[in-house]
């Protein structure tokens, strides 16, 4: 790899994960820490798209019930909300848990982020997705609002609304998934750097850096 050749870092993920978006924000600072290391470092994000609830039906599920049944009673789900609130603080997110009424089912917006990335980077949409689920409360599993966020990410509405209507790439989409766990990926976020190393869960920027650096180094950088 040539030393401006973009290091590609493939993020497999969730939309309704909340460790997904601390995960996107850390890498955000290792990115900076590499910068200041390696001024014309470059590098692609491609995301991958994983089902952490492939169950959950069209119409998504009651959020609150769902969780309390999965972790155990509802204060097992405050102490989990909490400490990923006190997590998030640090890195400007604002968690509102309290405002999500629906678990998605994430289909939708996965082929959401598949169609976007073929015209380019979207990752401004899938930030989008993450503050639509955790700030806003919004069901990021709905057709309408995702359209609206498209939009607001500069795609066409009237093509995306028509795109959502079909089930376009719906196979493709759940092909990729299942891909990405014949890689070893049982949990996310992971960050997979040039296929060469992965780290799996949110880890610290410093962590993600050293890991970019050794990919850069084992790509002949």
């Amino acid at each position: 790899m040539s030393r401006h050749a973009p290091l590609t870092i493939e993020i497999v993920s969730d939309v309704v994960c909340p460790w997904c978006f601390i995960g996107l924000r850390r890498l955000e600072r290792a990115i900076e820490i590499v910068r200041a290391e390696q001024a014309d470092f470059q590098y692609v994000l491609r995301w991958w798209p994983f089902f952490l609830n492939p169950d959950t039906p069209p119409e998504g599920e009651p959020y609150l019930p769902f969780l309390a049944q999965k972790f155990g009673g509802r204060e097992r789900v405050e102490e989990i909300w909490q400490r990923i609130r006190e997590t998030g603080v640090a890195l400007g997110i604002d968690y509102q848990f309290e405002k999500i009424q629906v678990r998605a089912n994430t289909l939708p917006a996965h082929r959401l982020i598949h169609w976007a990335q073929q015209q380019g980077d979207a990752t401004v949409l899938v930030e989008r997705l993450f503050n639509s689920q955790f700030q806003l409360g919004q069901n990021v599993g709905d057709c309408a609002v995702l359209a609206e966020l498209a939009a607001a990410c500069g795609h066409d509405r009237s093509e995306v609304v028509e795109y959502l209507a079909s089930d376009q790439d719906a196979a493709l989409v759940r092909n990729l998934e299942q891909e990405a766990r014949t890689w070893g990926v049982t949990a996310v976020p992971t960050f997979i750097f040039a296929r060469r190393s992965g780290i799996q869960g949110a880890e610290d920027p410093r962590v993600l850096a050293d890991a970019i650096q050794q990919a850069l180094a084992s790509s002949g950088e």
